[in-house]
């Protein structure tokens, strides 16, 4: 099945439609973690005790700083976990987001220029774009 510009549109308003539904979301990752107390009469330091726990813990980086944070088991737990499944839910839409933007610019046909001036005067434009992003590096 060929794919038309115009049925690629409606897709990518549908794909915004169920962005717009999300709700919140939060990065991050719960972990669930066990810790040993360290006292040696304790029942954490049998072998195979999995230690004292679990203790729920969210985490994330944002531009190389981590941040963590303890969470209660039950709503605050939960609502947690809620934001960020809808983070990595939110993704996977972005993610399909861009595939789509790039079938639809490729389909998209290309302005013709027919005055060689204007013509002219686009590539010299673009010619100083470029070598002036060229310079900065």
């Amino acid at each position: 099945m060929e794919e038309t510009l115009e049925s690629l549109e409606a897709q990518r308003k549908a794909l915004y439609r169920k962005i717009e539904e999300i709700g919140d979301f939060r990065r991050g990752t719960i972990s669930a973690n066990f810790r040993r107390c360290g006292r040696k009469n304790c029942a954490c330091a049998k072998p195979g005790h999995l230690g004292h726990g679990p203790q729920y813990l969210w985490n994330t980086t944002i531009k190389g700083k981590s941040y963590a944070r303890n969470l209660h088991l039950g709503p605050e737990l939960e609502k947690v976990k809620k934001e960020t499944e809808n983070y990595r839910h939110f993704l996977r839409l972005c993610e399909e987001a861009v595939g789509l933007n790039e079938r639809i610019c490729d389909l998209r046909p290309v302005a013709q220029i027919e005055d060689p001036q204007e013509l002219g005067a686009l590539k010299k434009k673009l010619q100083q774009f470029f070598s002036k992003r060229l310079k900065r590096k």
